[in-house]
């Protein structure tokens, strides 16, 4: 049985699970019945951050347009574009083995693209939800839903992995951004055209 986290909570990820290397981070969403005229299309990220809490060069920042990591730590599986079906609608690939040490945290974040544009935002989306799989065994170790306590954010972080004590640990944090992807480049520190 996964832990099943509420909003705040951290969680050891590597003690409990001696051994646990390669990891698959699922997020998926639901968008509700409201026609924008659009669709919806919402892209998952990973962050890699430095002890300063930003990411050491842009090249830490994976997403669609840069799918993995040069060292090999994070890969991003491509996007989706319309978030239909059931289960996870993107994934990223972590090997914990392969994160560079001056990495200290991942940030895994949800957008919406074109958010402004086509007049949408986390108000119209539901079951929203990340979980962190062994790959080795196909364990659903964690899972996490972020409920619907988000209105006009066009931007949520959902949660991250981060170093403690030469371990690995998650925390759930589902805190929503106004401002799309280019918020939360700033955030952490990466410049936007």
């Amino acid at each position: 049985m996964p832990i099943n986290l509420s909003k705040g909570q951290k969680v050891d990820l590597t003690k409990g699970n001696p051994g646990l290397k390669n990891i698959m981070v699922g997020l998926g969403w639901d968008v509700n019945a409201y026609d924008s005229g659009a669709d919806f299309d919402l892209d998952a990220a990973a962050f890699m951050l430095g002890e300063n809490g930003k990411c050491i060069t842009e090249k830490e920042f994976i997403f669609y347009g840069n799918l993995e990591h040069n060292s090999g730590a994070v890969k991003h599986m491509g996007d989706n574009l319309t978030g239909e079906g059931e289960g996870d609608d993107e994934q990223i690939q972590v090997d914990l083995t392969k994160i560079p040490a001056n990495v200290q945290k991942i940030a895994f974040t949800v957008t919406i693209y074109e958010a402004e544009e086509r007049r949408q935002n986390f108000g119209q989306v539901s079951n929203a939800f990340i979980r962190i799989v062994d790959e080795a065994t196909n364990t659903e170790l964690i899972h996490y839903d972020l409920g619907e306590d988000f209105s006009i954010e066009t931007a949520v972080v959902v949660g991250e992995l981060y170093r403690h004590n030469g371990e690995w640990k998650f925390n759930a944090i589902g805190s929503g951004f106004q401002g799309g992807l280019a918020a939360l480049c700033g955030h952490y520190g990466i410049e936007v055209a």
